[in-house]
C-alpha cells in the first residue's frame, strides 16, 4: 500500500495576540492527503489564533506553512493556486457578507474567473446564477432564490452554501473550525458528509473542533491544544476520550 504524502506542513508557527503576548507558540503539525487530523482543546487555547493564522487573518511573527512541499502565504491568490480552502467559525462573520446573495457569496471564489469572468473583470450574471444554482441543488442548500440575502438563511443552510463555494472545485487543503455548532441533526449530518467526502477525495483535511465527539467521529489522528501550543498527537485508534481530555486539561 502506498504511504499517503505530506500535504499540508505547519513548521514551527508563532502568533501574538492582539497586545502582543503569544496566541500560538511552536506549532509543529503534518497533514496527510486523505487524512483527517483533529484538533482538540479548550475553548481559548490558541484554536482560533491557529486557524486566523492559516486564513490569512493573523500575522505569524515566525514559522513557516508548506503546501505540497511548497511554501504557502495565505493570500487570495495563493489559496487558489494550493488549492487550499476552508470554512471558518461563525461564518457569517469571516467567510461571507451578510447583505450580498446568496448567488454572490458562492462566486468569491470564481467572480473574476471564466466561464463567470471575461478579461478577468467582466462579470457576466447568467453563469454566475447558474453555477450558483448548480451547487445550490449539490449541496441542499434550502434558500428561497440563489438571489437571497445569504444572512436570510439559516445557520445550516449558511454552513452548506459556503461548504459549496469551498468544496466546488479540487481541494488538496481543507481547514474546518467547528463546522458544525448549534446547528440541528440534519445539518451536522449534512456538513460532516461534505468534510468525509473531501477526505476520501484525497484532501488534507485540519479539523478544529471543540466537540470531542465530533473530531473521535471524523478524524484519523487528533492533536490537542492546550496552552498555545500542541501538546498531544495520536492515530484516533490508540486513545481514548480520558486520555485526551487529560491532555485538554494540561495534564
Amino acid at each position: 500500500m502506498t504511504a499517503k504524502k505530506d500535504v499540508l506542513d505547519l513548521a514551527g508557527l508563532f502568533a501574538e495576540d492582539e497586545i502582543g503576548l503569544p496566541a500560538i507558540h511552536a506549532i509543529n503539525l503534518k497533514v496527510r492527503s486523505g487524512e483527517i487530523v483533529g484538533i482538540a482543546g479548550v475553548s481559548g487555547n490558541g484554536q482560533s489564533a491557529l486557524v486566523e493564522a492559516l486564513s490569512g487573518q493573523r500575522q505569524l511573527s515566525q514559522g513557516q506553512i508548506f503546501v505540497n512541499g511548497q511554501d504557502f502565504t495565505p493570500t487570495r491568490g495563493n489559496f487558489a493556486r494550493f488549492k487550499v480552502f476552508g470554512l471558518q467559525e461563525e461564518p457569517l462573520k469571516n467567510a461571507a457578507v451578510p447583505r450580498m446573495s446568496v448567488a454572490e457569496n458562492i462566486a468569491f471564489r470564481t467572480y473574476d474567473k471564466p466561464p463567470i469572468a471575461s478579461f478577468g473583470w467582466w462579470m457576466k450574471p447568467g453563469p454566475l446564477r447558474k453555477k450558483a444554482e448548480d451547487l445550490i441543488a449539490r449541496y441542499n442548500v434550502k434558500t428561497t432564490s440563489p438571489d437571497s440575502p445569504i444572512e436570510a438563511l439559516s445557520g445550516g443552510n449558511v454552513q452548506r452554501a459556503i461548504l459549496a463555494r469551498e468544496l466546488s472545485g479540487d481541494v488538496d487543503v481543507l481547514i474546518v473550525a467547528n463546522p458544525c455548532f448549534g446547528l440541528d441533526f440534519a445539518s451536522v449530518a449534512d456538513i460532516r458528509s461534505q468534510i468525509m467526502e473531501a477526505r476520501n477525495r484525497g484532501a488534507a483535511v485540519l479539523l478544529v473542533s471543540e466537540d470531542l465527539d465530533e473530531i473521535l467521529e471524523l478524524a484519523d489522528r487528533v492533536a490537542v491544544m492546550s496552552g498555545g501550543t500542541i501538546s498531544y498527537v495520536s492515530p484516533i485508534e490508540d486513545t481514548d476520550r480520558n486520555t485526551i481530555g487529560q491532555h485538554m486539561a494540561g495534564h
